[in-house]
Order: structure tokens, then C-alpha cells, then sequence
């Protein structure tokens, strides 16, 4: 039965109905368990470790995803994420799993739980166990300056991250790169059923990056035989679902052999300071160009971002607040209801650019102040065009029409990705 939850303040948990007591209680912790569903590789059915599920049995009738509302709508997010990812280390410990098997953990993205210094819980599941989490699709690109800081802060802790029910939403298809898990989650509806065209693009765009990364697709919901076949039709060599064992006890699944995670192809994009200039100037053919050059090249990555199946994130830098003309506004709204994020970076930029365009505001002593961007990242693009306007068109006096601009245009997709994070991580 569904309730309606009351605001966080309405009323005194003695006020509530029994229902709502008992979510409340849950997003506290009471009654919190961990269920483990096995793991394993396609190829012979072997268990090669568990995902960790938050399950309150105490609690009949209550499913996790309104406990997680909950704590989301109360601000007690980060509090229950990190009570489950405790849970989920200790009973694994309690029940003797050892350092080769694999223990698949979720996490909210822009969280900051999933540190070792917060727990000795988690600094002991760090040095005891193989630990991944699995940054769930929520609001990936809410915050996502807090993404890739907790994406660099589980690397550089050592743990492995799974992108986590891909196919069920355009944000995870979009972050591939920028994320670059070590794992992609299936969606069970891309393994339960004959693809359609949409599904298609999804998984064209996994085994992509399968092959460019060596980044392992794992598939969610196998149950039948016929589950199994598509699994293994569209690329994964791990899995899980009815057929390999329901959640549960531990001690209810066979036991896990170890998984060793295949090497990585590519090196990870990782945060950086400065300006996307600084960061690709070295790496790529750089040329002098006018300002109506650089203007015929951003309009056709706009173009190939607004054409493109899967559309792509859109960042674009334009010094300064008055270069977002109104014909650059009407395009920009436009794309933005396609893509899962579009971005304006500039001085002096009006707080509200329109529904679903992001707007961050520069300093005047910002690089990329001095820059002129456009960056299109999807499952099937990737451009740049990443420019510095010329120290001397100021003391030349040159017209605006006549500015000169050092600039760089990339397909380069980890030069993209790199660029694409620098803005990222500037979107608080």
C-alpha cells in the first residue's frame, strides 16, 4: 500500500501514522539488514562474489526504494548510506568472506561516505575485502562537481566502481567516460527482452566502450535460460538474477571462488586544475584562427551534439555573458530538452538561462575567462573545440570580428572526457 510521506518538521514521529513511523525508523537504521545476491561468471554459473542489498525485514510490506526517498526528502542521505554500507561490510566479514571474492556494494553518487577515514568499518573492509561500489543512477549529474570527487576519492582509496543500471536512464549512458567504470551494470530490461532501436543505441554504446576501455558489462535480472543467451548476446561475462540465487543469507549461496578484474585499456580521467586549455594545449595540433573560424566550428559540434542519436552533454565557455546571444539561447534551450546536461560558463551570467540549461558564473581572473569552449560528450560523440583568445588583440585594438584565438579542434575522446571534467568539476 502507498502512504504519503509527511515533510521532514511536520510533525513529531509520535504524530505519524504507524506506516510512516516505521520508515522513519528505517531511514534511522532500525531493523537494517544486508541480503546477498550472488555473482558469477557466465561462462560456467561459478560465484564469483556477492552484491550487498539494504533490506529491513523487520518491517513487512516496506521496500527500499521508499526508505531512500525518505532519507532523501528528510536531508538523511548520506547518514543511511553509510549505515548500509556498513552493514553490508560487517555481516560480510561475520560470515568469513575473504579478500578474492567480489562484494558489490551501492552508494549514492554525491555522497561523501564512501571514505575509509569515516569508518573503521570501511577502513577494514578496504584492507579485508574486494570492495566495488556501484554509484546508483540517481541523480548522477545533480552535482556534478560531487560526483567526480567521489568517483577520484574511491580510486585513489583503491576501490573498484561499477556504473549501476545502465540502459534505465540517459544520464549513466552519458558519463561512461567521464566515470569509466571498471564494471557496467546491465539494466534488466536490456537482458529480459529482444532489443529495440532504443536499446540497440544503449548497448551499441556499452560494447563501445567495452572494447575501447576493457571495462567488464555484467548483466542484471537473468532468470531463464533465454535471459542467459541475450546476456551473453549483448556482451557481459558476469550476472546475476533468479536463476543464480534470490537475495538472502550469505550462507544460503554457494561460496564465492575470487574474481580478478581484467586490466584497464586506458588511462582514467582524473580532476585537474586550471582550464581545459591548460590541460589539452600540449596534447593536440594547436592553431591561430579568427573569430568567425572558431564560430563556423561551434556551430557544427552544436549541430553534430543536436543531430546525434544518444545526445551528448553540451559545455560551452564564452568569456563572457554577452556572447550568449539570443539565437546561441534559443539553440541552447532547445538541445537542453534532449540531453541529459547543458552547460554555460561566462562572466557575468544572469542566474537563470532557461529551463534545464546549467549556468556557472566566472571570475574575471578565471583562465578559462580567457577561453572559448564548446565540448559534446555522449555514447557516440565526442568534440572539442577548445581556443585561447590571443594576448595581443587587445593591444592591436583588432574588432571583435577581427579577435584571433590560439585554438585546438579534438575527436580525441580521452582528450574530450579530460575537458569535459575540467567543467564538470566546476558545477557545484
Amino acid at each position: 500500500m502507498s502512504i504519503e510521506l509527511p515533510r521532514a518538521g511536520v510533525a513529531p514521529s509520535h504524530e505519524l501514522p504507524e506506516d510512516a513511523r516505521a520508515v522513519e525508523a528505517a531511514v534511522r537504521g532500525d531493523g537494517l539488514a544486508a541480503a546477498f545476491q550472488p555473482i558469477v561468471t557466465l561462462g560456467d554459473g561459478a560465484t564469483v562474489g556477492f552484491e550487498a542489498l539494504a533490506r529491513w525485514p523487520a518491517f513487512e510490506g516496506l521496500s527500499p526504494p521508499m526508505v531512500f526517498e525518505r532519507a532523501r526528502a528528510s536531508n538523511q542521505l548520506d547518514e543511511l548510506d553509510a549505515l548500509c554500507i556498513d552493514a553490508a561490510i560487517t555481516q560480510a566479514l561475520d560470515h568469513g568472506l575473504g579478500r578474492k571474492a567480489l562484494l558489490c556494494i551501492n552508494c549514492e553518487p554525491t555522497s561523501g561516505t564512501a571514505s575509509a577515514a569515516r569508518s573503521a568499518v570501511l577502513e577494514r573492509g578496504q584492507r579485508e575485502l574486494q570492495v566495488m561500489f556501484e554509484l546508483t543512477e540517481r541523480s548522477l549529474l545533480t552535482h556534478p562537481h560531487l560526483l567526480l570527487q567521489k568517483v577520484a576519492s574511491l580510486r585513489d582509496a583503491g576501490f573498484a566502481i561499477a556504473l549501476d543500471d545502465v540502459g534505465t536512464h540517459p544520464d549513466s549512458m552519458a558519463l561512461l567516460d567521464v566515470v569509466s567504470p571498471d564494471v557496467v551494470k546491465l539494466d534488466l530490461g536490456l537482458v529480459q527482452s529482444q532489443p529495440d532501436d532504443d536499446q540497440a543505441r544503449t548497448l551499441s554504446a556499452v560494447l563501445a566502450h567495452h572494447e575501447r576501455t576493457g571495462a567488464v558489462i555484467l548483466a542484471e535480472g537473468i532468470e531463464t535460460d533465454e535471459h542467459l543467451e541475450q546476456a551473453l548476446a549483448v556482451g557481459a561475462t558476469l550476472g546475476q538474477g533468479y536463476k543464480f540465487g534470490r537475495p538472502g543469507l550469505m550462507s544460503d549461496h554457494p561460496a564465492a571462488a575470487g574474481w580478478s578484474p581484467p586490466p584497464s585499456r586506458r588511462e582514467r580521467p582524473g580532476l585537474a586544475s586550471g582550464s581545459p586549455f591548460d590541460l589539452i594545449g600540449d596534447h593536440a595540433p594547436l592553431r591561430t584562427g579568427r573569430k568567425q573560424t572558431l564560430t563556423a566550428f561551434s556551430r557544427h559540434i552544436e549541430s553534430q551534439a543536436r543531430n546525434a542519436a544518444d545526445p551528448p552533454i553540451l559545455l560551452t565557455a564564452l568569456q563572457r555573458a554577452k556572447r550568449f546571444t539570443g539565437r546561441t539561447r534559443r539553440d541552447y534551450l532547445d538541445f537542453a530538452t534532449r540531453s541529459p546536461l547543458v552547460a554555460v560558463f561566462a562572466e557575468n551570467l544572469p542566474t537563470d538561462l532557461g529551463p534545464g540549461v546549467r549556468q556557472v558564473c566566472l571570475a574575471a581572473d578565471d583562465a578559462l575567462a580567457a577561453e572559448w569552449t564548446v565540448v559534446a560528450l555522449g555514447p557516440h560523440t565526442a568534440a572539442a573545440l577548445i581556443a585561447r583568445e590571443h594576448p595581443d588583440n587587445a593591444l592591436r585594438g583588432r574588432s571583435d570580428a577581427d579577435r584571433r584565438f590560439d585554438f585546438i579542434i579534438t575527436y580525441d575522446r580521452s582528450l574530450v572526457t579530460a575537458a569535459a571534467c575540467n567543467l564538470l568539476d566546476r558545477i557545484l
